[in-house]
């Protein structure tokens, strides 16, 4: 159970003078390796990139070959200051991804090492800008998203979870959280049967799998329409992506404060850290690599989906 974690971390995030060293020092007393810090500067304001790597027993960081995790809390920001105050559904990606990284930090503490390692990345910007969007408004990254996602990307990720807030849309009407099919260098591919089972394991209900469209998988900015950012590290990696979607079953603004669910809240960080226990042991696969291959040698690289391009 995930709900002291979403508790501490809610805790935390809800402050207006909340920042990246905030974070840092939070997870300070678990000896975890350096938590890196970057601060991006954009047009319309600046973030902090925070990343915590949680080594695993048989993990990369220990010389070994187990595979790497990376979970991303995607987001546009935690709070959109002074236009509303507090917390807003946009924070979930946040929320959920630190969540987890402290349940694995205090695992981990307490013997209980995941196979491999696990790399847990997000942005902190308790003042981001707001966005018109079609049917509720969105919040808006006050930093380019490309350089927001380079900074969290981490080269030992071997697959990833993409967290993010999906509430404002008319597509999933469903409380709790959803997963996509996986995306890997520009392919939608079949939804995994593992993270279904363990999404069936967790929730102890049916799986609940959300549609993605090819203008998902391109890059923002090219005047396509996108159901939001959930997707958008699959631009920048050739590993394969899936998207963990916190999820309501009316439509909700990313910038709607008191909308952060708990229970929600908690059941997807818990799929987070189960996905965890398991990746690295290699019983949870994200894709099926000879399907893949086999797309690839009958129709050839879908690359060209993921160029960024503005006219």
């Amino acid at each position: 159970m995930l709900l002291k974690e979403v508790i501490e971390i809610c805790d935390l995030l809800d402050d207006s003078h909340v920042s990246g060293n905030s974070i840092v020092d939070f997870f300070a007393g678990f000896d975890l390796p350096a938590t890196p810090l970057k601060t991006l500067h954009g047009s319309r304001g600046k973030t902090d990139v925070v990343r915590i790597c949680i080594p695993g027993k048989n993990g990369k960081t220990k010389g070994k070959s187990a595979p790497t995790l990376g979970v991303l809390g995607t987001l546009g920001g935690i709070g959109a200051r002074p236009e509303v105050s507090g917390l807003v559904s946009d924070a979930d990606g946040a929320l959920v991804a630190l969540s987890a990284a402290l349940k694995l930090a205090r695992m981990r503490q307490r013997g209980d090492e995941c196979p491999g390692d696990v790399h847990v990345a997000t942005h902190i910007c308790p003042d981001a800008p707001t966005q018109p969007h079609d049917p509720t408004p969105f919040m808006a990254s006050p930093v380019s998203i490309f350089d927001q996602i380079a900074a969290e990307l981490h080269p030992d990720m071997d697959a990833i979870l993409s967290i993010d807030t999906t509430k404002g849309n008319r597509i999933i009407n469903h409380q709790g959280f959803a997963i996509s099919p996986t995306v890997k260098e520009g392919y939608i591919l079949r939804v995994s049967e593992d993270l279904l089972r363990i999404m069936e394991y967790v929730t102890g209900d049916f799986p609940c799998a959300f549609p993605i469209t090819m203008q998902d998988i391109t890059p923002y900015g090219n005047g396509i329409y996108h159901l939001n950012s959930i997707m958008q590290p699959s631009v920048m990696t050739d590993c394969p992506v899936v998207g963990v979607a916190v999820t309501t079953r009316s439509a909700v603004p990313g910038c709607a404060s008191g909308a952060n669910m708990p229970l929600g809240l908690e059941s997807t960080a818990r799929f987070i850290v189960e996905v965890a226990k398991t990746f690295g042991l290699g019983t949870c696969k994200f894709y099926d690599e000879s399907q893949f291959a086999r797309m690839k040698t009958l129709y050839g690289s879908m690359d060209k989906l993921r160029k960024r391009k503005t006219s």
